[in-house]
């Protein structure tokens, strides 16, 4: 089992003028001491509650993954998950393409439909209904995928026309940079991830006090959940012909090691469970990543012993 780390938010004591610093401090030393990943949202707000109100501050994903990756040598960089309806598909398809080329080959393109209302509307992007955002990414998914192909003909989709999809250089991973993408919707998420996904991305959630109700309750819920969830897939690489084990199975929680909060082997046993249940690759975030010592305990006491799940 591989552990990731993403950064949600950047509110640290010294913040704002502190953030470049500190961001590749902790870039670097989980780069250092055996992180498989490294994400950052793609958020322009606060999410509340736990990941800090609304006016916390937020940077630009892309922007961030793209600092990031140049101060790193190893592991691999990516967005947890970009939302679609933020950019045009062909732009984004070569942002994402230009990150993997300057990383030498270490992104990953982190994707979902995108449901963050008062921030879309806040800095004036079009909110789509939901039944739209799913066809944008459906749309999305098919132009990543013929552009990594070489295939320049017109698509002509309901929401989006490119008359030359051309894109060059093409990436450096092979045959392409992952396409994980995350979601828990069983009809329609799941089936994109059977149809053009190398990777699903689904919730563990939190014990832990302040965050939402339904995070914490999944945490709790985790096994009942969870395995369905990765049943349903299953089913649909069935429907459509696709080898389940193709696709990477990863899993996004919180966590924070600290007396009264969670201890290491908490953490050890809930990974432990997630290997048994499939899972390959586990992402966590915590509220403390900026005092570093937090990514030194899980570099000492958890990768190594998770390792050989």
């Amino acid at each position: 089992m591989k552990i990731g780390l993403q950064i949600p938010r950047f509110d640290w004591p010294g913040s704002p003028h502190n953030i470049g610093k500190k961001l590749v401090e902790i870039a670097k030393t989980a780069d250092d001491v055996g992180f498989s990943s490294l994400w950052v949202m793609d958020h322009f707000f606060g999410l509340g509650l736990g990941w800090g109100p609304p006016e916390v501050p937020m940077l630009e994903g892309y922007t961030t993954i793209s600092f990031l990756a140049a101060a790193t040598q190893r592991i691999k960089v990516g967005l947890m998950v970009t939302g679609n309806f933020y950019r045009h598909p062909g732009i984004l398809v070569k942002t994402v393409t230009t990150l993997d080329v300057l990383s030498g080959g270490r992104a990953y393109f982190g994707i979902g439909a995108g449901g963050y209302e008062r921030e879309a509307r806040g800095l004036g992007v079009p909110f789509p209904p939901l039944r739209e955002r799913m066809e944008r990414l459906e749309e999305t998914l098919q132009i990543t995928k013929r552009m990594w192909s070489e295939d320049t003909a017109p698509f002509e989709g309901k929401h989006y026309r490119l008359e030359e999809p051309m894109n060059h250089p093409q990436p450096l991973s092979k045959p392409h940079p992952p396409i994980l993408i995350g979601g828990r919707g069983e009809k329609q998420t799941l089936r994109m991830v059977a149809i053009y996904g190398d990777a699903c991305n689904l919730q563990l959630g939190t014990p832990l006090p302040g965050y939402p109700e339904w995070y914490i309750e999944t945490y709790h819920k985790r096994a009942e959940i969870l395995t369905h969830k990765l049943a349903v897939l299953k089913e649909h690489c069935q429907r459509v012909g696709r080898s389940y084990d193709d696709i990477e199975r990863t899993v996004l929680g919180s966590i924070k090691l600290a007396p009264g909060a969670m201890d290491v082997n908490e953490v050890v046993e809930v990974c432990h469970e997630l290997a048994e249940m499939g899972f390959q690759h586990v992402i966590y975030n915590m509220p403390d990543t900026h005092e570093i010592r937090p990514l030194e305990i899980i570099a000492s006491e958890i990768i190594p012993r998770v390792s050989a799940f």
